[in-house]
């Protein structure tokens, strides 16, 4: 009895002895099954985000297009193709918004444009004289135009009034000399 009672316990120390060696020899293909899987799965999701953004480049690139399409149809920038052309419209524009507004249009003069970041500054120099609500939508007109112009250097000087000859006091006569430059962007033309 001794016999089978040994064997009993050799029988279940060699299947417990079995099953640990099969579950350590299992454990490193259990674990690297379960990476696998979770790999699969990371790899799938991304393959699906590839698989949306290729289905999507035709609408991407059709919106591009259109962007583009739409930028050269926006005119903020001046569309002549020449320097003098565009110089000669921007003192029109100019002209036409002083003496619309009741102002005196004392001179323009067309400055050397000047080349920045792809684009050529056109700018005008314009001396007016007028009173502040002629200035004042002078420089409105200026503002809303289209192609966008840009006014820098801006100098007021209040004109010098007439003496009243019983008070013998300078009268102020509401007029004033201003002087300003008007600056407009065109895209710059390649030299050969």
């Amino acid at each position: 009895m001794k016999r089978i009672g040994i064997q009993r316990w050799l029988a279940v120390g060699l299947l417990l002895s079995v099953m640990l060696v099969i579950v350590l020899l299992m454990m490193p293909l259990i674990d690297a099954a379960q990476a696998y899987r979770e790999q699969k799965a990371d790899l799938s999701f991304r393959l699906q985000r590839q698989q949306n953004i290729v289905a999507r480049q035709a609408q991407v690139t059709d919106n591009i297009e259109a962007l583009r399409q739409q930028a050269q149809e926006q005119t903020y920038i001046n569309q002549q193709t020449t320097e003098a052309l565009a110089s000669a419209e921007l003192q029109t524009v100019v002209k036409t918004a002083v003496t619309d507004a009741g102002g005196q249009l004392t001179s323009t003069q067309g400055i050397t444009g000047k080349q920045e970041d792809g684009f050529l500054k056109i700018a005008v120099r314009v001396r007016m004289t007028g009173d502040i609500e002629a200035l004042s939508q002078v420089l409105s007109a200026i503002e809303v135009a289209v192609p966008v112009l840009i006014v820098d250097q801006l100098d007021i000087n209040p004109v010098r009034g007439v003496r009243n000859r019983t008070s013998n006091k300078i009268q102020a006569n509401g007029q004033l000399n201003v002087s300003f430059q008007v600056v407009s962007l065109m895209r710059a033309v390649s030299q050969p």
